[in-house]
């Protein structure tokens, strides 16, 4: 299963895998704060689509639609998926609005798509 939880809201954090599915390390959290099993940055949003969608409610339809373009191009989704079924996962993303995030699109992306892989 994949739980999605927001950096800066981690109580007990949960029981499952930490991955940090953002590209930029969260502003204000030390390194060693989020017990990470892995950052993985290169499947975060290109730069490029990241500072386009600037979280913008309004281009989240286009911004889900592009960076599933993305991941499907991506190296490391084999990786990723591979970690995800072998059990619980937290995709730890630093977003403030939890319905239109690129962990949403992650993982509606990886749920549609690990038969594939």
């Amino acid at each position: 299963m994949i739980i999605l939880k927001r950096v800066y809201d981690l109580e007990d954090g949960g029981i499952g895998t930490r991955i940090l599915v953002e590209r930029l390390w969260p502003r204000g959290m030390k390194r060693d704060s989020l017990k990470l099993f892995w950052w993985a940055k290169d499947i975060a949003p290109s730069t490029e689509l990241r500072k386009w969608f600037n979280h913008e409610d309004q281009k989240y339809a286009e911004f889900r639609e592009r960076y599933m373009e993305e991941l499907g191009h991506n190296k490391d989704i084999q990786k990723l998926v591979e970690i995800c079924k072998k059990g619980d996962v937290i995709f730890l993303y630093s977003a403030s609005n939890e319905k239109h995030n690129s962990a949403v699109v992650l993982k509606e992306f990886i749920e549609k798509n690990s038969h594939n892989y």
